[in-house]
């Protein structure tokens, strides 16, 4: 078993209701776009480049999923690149007092994470982070992956999933 499938099966393994995985698929995304915010603070600027937190969250990030799988992790820098790039903009954009920049970051991940809260009440058990805090990372990877099953993609990977983790739960 690759640790890519053991991650994910521990991950799905606190994610059979079907309930708490629908509140997953607007809070994770909630919780990630409100890091990029939160986390966009300026440090230095090399040409174009702005280094910040959040730069090296991403970089941090989608390194660890391209060691998992390459073409999981290509996708998911991509999306994080596009989460860098909209908290980019955002903040560019943003009137010079950025208070409210960051208070609509922290805002976000508040409803992210009282949606995972939810979600984990429907499921009847702790989230994953709880008992191992890579859960905090394979969250967002959990996520994209349902979505690939959701439309007939890596069926052998779910087969392995559901073998191990159970079926899932209607709720």
């Amino acid at each position: 078993m690759s640790q890519l499938e053991q991650k994910l099966i521990n991950y799905a393994k606190y994610h059979r209701d079907r309930r708490n995985i629908a509140t997953h698929f607007a809070g994770i995304p909630l919780i990630v776009v409100a890091l990029g915010i939160m986390l966009y603070i300026p440090v230095l600027q090399f040409n174009t480049v702005m280094l910040t937190p959040a730069l090296v969250v991403v970089l941090l990030c989608s390194g660890y999923y391209l060691r998992l799988d390459f073409r999981l992790g290509a996708l998911m820098s991509l999306l994080f690149a596009l989460v860098y790039a909209a908290a980019k903009q955002l903040y560019i954009g943003w009137p010079d007092d950025k208070s409210w920049f960051y208070l609509l970051g922290v805002l976000l991940f508040v409803v992210g994470w009282v949606l995972q809260f939810i979600g984990h009440y429907f499921e009847g058990k702790k989230p994953a982070f709880v008992d191992d805090l890579i859960g905090l990372i394979i969250g967002p990877l959990f996520v994209v992956v349902e979505v690939l099953f959701m439309f007939g993609l890596m069926k052998e990977l779910e087969q392995k999933i559901i073998s191990v983790a159970g079926e899932y739960r209607k709720g």
